[in-house]
This record gives C-alpha cells, structure tokens and sequence, in this order.
C-alpha cells in the first residue's frame, strides 16, 4: 500500500515536471524572437556606412549588405513571434510570464530594430548635405520615437482586455516589418526617384510620425483572431494578400510598404469595433 502511494506521488510530481518543461517550449520560441532582434541591430551597427567621391548618383552614399541582414533577422523574428502564440495555444501553455516577455522581445526586434536602421538613414541622408556629418545628434535621434511608441503601444495592449478579436493601432510586429523593408528597396531598386526618396530626411521624418501615430493610436485594425472561418472574415486579408502579389511582381520589395497602407484601409474599412 505504502509502495502505491509513493508511485502515485512519484508520477504526480513527474507529470507536474512535464508540464511545467512543456510551458517554456513558447518562452524558448519568445528568446528566439529576442535573439535575431539582437543580431539585426548588431548588423545595423556594423554596417560600414560611407561616403564615396564618386560623382555616379548611386555610388555617393553606400549602405553595404549587412543591413540587408538586419532586414532577413527581423522577419525571421516575426516568423517566430507568429510561432510562439501558436505553439503557446497548441500546448495550452500560454502564461502571463509568456505574454510580459513577449513584449519585451517585440520591442526589441520590432522596435529598437527598426528605430535604428531608420537612424541610419538619416545619417546617410544628413551626410549628403554641406557640414551634414557635423548634424546635431538630436535630429538623427528622432528615430527612436518608434521603438518608443512600439513599447506604448505593447504595454496599452497587455492591459486592455477588449482587443479578444482585433487590435487598437497598428501592431508593432506590422510596423518593424514595414521599415524593415527598405534596406531591401534600396538595394535592388533602379529608380531614381525612389532612390532620392530614401536619401530624404524628411522622408524618414514622415515616416516616424506616420508609423508611431500609428501604433499609439486607438484606430481600429484587423487580427487574424476569430471564432469560425467565413468568406466575410477572410475578405479583407485575402484583398491584402492579392494587392501585396500584385506590387510584389511590378514593385519588388516597394510591395512591403504598399501591403502595409492596404492592410491599415481595408483595417478602416471591414473593421469597425476592435
């Protein structure tokens, strides 16, 4: 009898062991998410800016191919950003432990990521100017308003409870995929024009203003959360995949910042209450 009770206790203690292992497996996927956010903005800052005295316009300022890498890390951080809440549900796993670090990751990799390569720009774009290398620091600092308005934006969200089937401004992983894109436009774009837009500081201003209005906002905008899979629901992503498609063969990476303005109109537009 005794035997029975302690196997019966032995089993009850391992299976609580298990489980508790089996409620880190979506914290590991949340350091993951962490751990490329870092890299990227280790990439960001080893990216070797320069000025050529080239007169070719393409060749005046150079971005080299590690801020390509920063663009790479932080989408393979939203892939697992996407995986950890599905692995959390799958195991039923999720805690309010998983959700606070889950912030924290995103504002790094979704966030300082971003704020930074949007830093850089301004760099670039300051440096083409007379005296511009001498820029007062401030005006290049600007661009940490977004992780700034990123970590707002997540801590709002961890203590409202009514965003069950929608958001309350832009998702800071929607934002940093957003900026996240441009080292890759700049890079294998041919045009001109767009080219000149990139190296504009005030691009980048508007850019900053834009995007964390955006997020700190109360604007309604779409999740894929909801119960029951209907033509109706679906709607409104399947127009931002079909126009995402679309840019994407014409536009190349300039499909990024477009999927990102359709998915905010058709959020204004399907989504009435988040």
């Amino acid at each position: 009898m005794t035997d029975k009770i302690q196997q019966t206790a032995n089993n009850s203690e391992q299976l609580t062991v298990d489980r508790g292992l089996i409620k880190q497996i979506p914290n590991i996927f949340t350091l993951l998410n962490l751990f490329f956010g870092c890299l990227a903005i280790v990439c960001i800052m080893q990216s070797g800016l320069a000025i050529s005295q080239d007169d070719s316009l393409q060749q005046i300022v150079d971005i080299p191919e590690k801020m390509i890498y920063a663009s790479l890390f932080i989408a393979i951080a939203a892939v697992i950003d996407f995986l950890d809440g599905f692995v959390a549900r799958l195991l039923k796993a999720s805690s309010d432990m998983g959700k606070q670090l889950d912030s924290l990751a995103d504002v790094v990799s979704f966030g300082v990521a971003p704020g930074m390569i949007i830093y850089q720009f301004l760099r670039l774009s300051y440096a083409q100017q007379e005296n511009g290398l001498n820029v007062n620091t401030f005006w290049i600092s600007l661009a940490f308003i977004i992780p700034c308005a990123g970590a707002y934006r997540l801590a709002r969200f961890n203590i409202d409870t009514s965003q069950s089937t929608g958001f309350k401004g832009v998702p800071i992983p929607a934002a940093g995929l957003l900026i996240a894109a441009f080292p890759l436009i700049y890079f294998h774009n041919h045009s001109t024009f767009i080219y000149n837009l990139l190296m504009n500081k005030w691009f980048w201003y508007a850019v900053i203003l834009v995007v964390s209005y955006l997020m700190v906002s109360t604007l309604p905008m779409l999740a894929l959360k909801f119960k029951g899979v209907t033509f109706q629901k679906l709607l409104p992503f399947i127009i931002v995949l079909i126009a995402s498609i679309i840019s994407a063969l014409f536009l190349g990476w300039v499909a990024v910042p477009i999927g990102f303005l359709v998915y905010v109109a058709v959020s204004l537009v399907f989504n009435k209450k988040a």
